[in-house]
């Protein structure tokens, strides 16, 4: 196996898994949609090994099915977390963050509202934001985390703005 080691459990590959694609995902500089391709057909080969011998371990169970056969990487959603970008990168005075599968939007964002509102984007009132997620990575529980603690636990990446590309040239 070239990306995952040691993998014993179902919990552990998908622990890895998530690590990699933080790591490897195609926006990041070291990553690309061929790693990440790669990535999932190393999880499928050893998500078929570990779920064939939990089933055997339990055979006669019908419960047996995992959630982890739906952890695989969705193209399609990142398509749109791309198309959502594209509408706001153009902004000069705003920062673009990407957490995980979510864009973060500070800075002066005040002459943008009524255009974030309409591209679907949302106010985070605790954290003084404009957030974007799709309807697939929705958060499941009502914790609510610092910034510094969502850029610790999914990672974190800066988008260059055309409108700072510009200013930076001058």
């Amino acid at each position: 196996m070239k990306y995952f080691s040691n993998v014993e459990t179902l919990e552990e590959l998908r622990k890895q898994y998530k690590e990699l694609l933080k790591r490897f995902h195609p926006d990041n500089p070291n990553g690309s949609t061929e790693a990440t391709q790669e990535i999932n057909a190393e999880y499928d080969k050893l998500f078929q090994t570990l779920k064939d011998k939990h089933d055997s371990k339990t055979a006669g169970s019908q419960d047996n099915k995992s959630s982890y056969e739906d952890m695989k990487y969705d193209f399609a959603e990142d398509e749109k977390l791309r198309e959502m970008l594209n509408k706001v990168i153009h902004f000069s005075d705003i920062t673009i963050e990407i957490i995980g599968q979510w864009i973060w939007l500070s800075g002066n964002t005040k002459p943008h509202k009524q255009e974030l509102s309409a591209f679907g984007f949302r106010w985070a009132s605790k954290q003084m934001v404009w957030y974007y997620h799709s309807e697939a990575f929705r958060k499941k529980s009502h914790k609510v985390l610092s910034m510094n603690k969502k850029r610790n636990f999914y990672g974190s990446t800066e988008v260059e703005t055309e409108g700072r590309k510009q200013l930076r040239q001058a």
